[in-house]
């Protein structure tokens, strides 16, 4: 398996593959919203190939932490496993890669909406726990931070994600 940086000539099979693995394009849109904004970060767009074939992808991307100041923060959305992929540790390869990117970067937090038995094993804990609002009615477990090395006790608030993420 190589894990690298998208590429404008893998954006299709991107879009492929998080329809697949979603079961609807709403994602594979978010994705290419996502990159026609300014909080796309390029080296934190990764696909995972098998034999040459793009059967992966995972995407951070900047949102906010609302406070008394707004402070950017990572938001990992979405991550994308092509269905005769997953469950071969193919998005864990693919977290860690963008983990250690994130942290080499320098960033502070990251924040995820999703599984807690699969994010917990990278770090993730429920964001309330660290004074993190969702904007959203899910629970408490569900929305999850990662703090990395930069992070320090300011970064607290709701998380306020772009339009981008409307239809999602």
């Amino acid at each position: 398996m190589n894990i690298r940086c998208e590429t404008l000539t893998d954006y299709p099979v991107i879009a492929e593959v998080n329809t697949l693995a979603f079961g609807q394009e709403n994602e594979a849109k978010l994705v290419e919203k996502i990159r026609r904004s300014d909080r796309y970060i390029p080296e934190l767009s990764l696909v995972a190939e098998v034999e040459n074939v793009v059967v992966g992808h995972i995407l951070f991307s900047y949102i906010d932490l609302v406070n008394e100041e707004t402070l950017q923060v990572l938001g990992l959305a979405p991550l994308a496993v092509h269905p005769q992929f997953q469950r071969q540790g193919i998005g864990s390869v693919l977290i860690k890669a963008g983990l250690e990117i994130a942290e080499a970067k320098k960033e502070a937090i990251v924040i995820v909406l999703g599984h807690p038995k699969f994010y917990t094993r990278f770090g993730f804990q429920p964001a309330v726990v660290d004074g993190i609002e969702s904007p959203f009615p899910v629970p408490e477990e569900f929305f999850m931070v990662k703090p990395l090395q930069s992070y320090q006790e300011i970064y607290k608030g709701k998380v306020v994600y772009p339009s981008t993420f409307d239809e999602v």
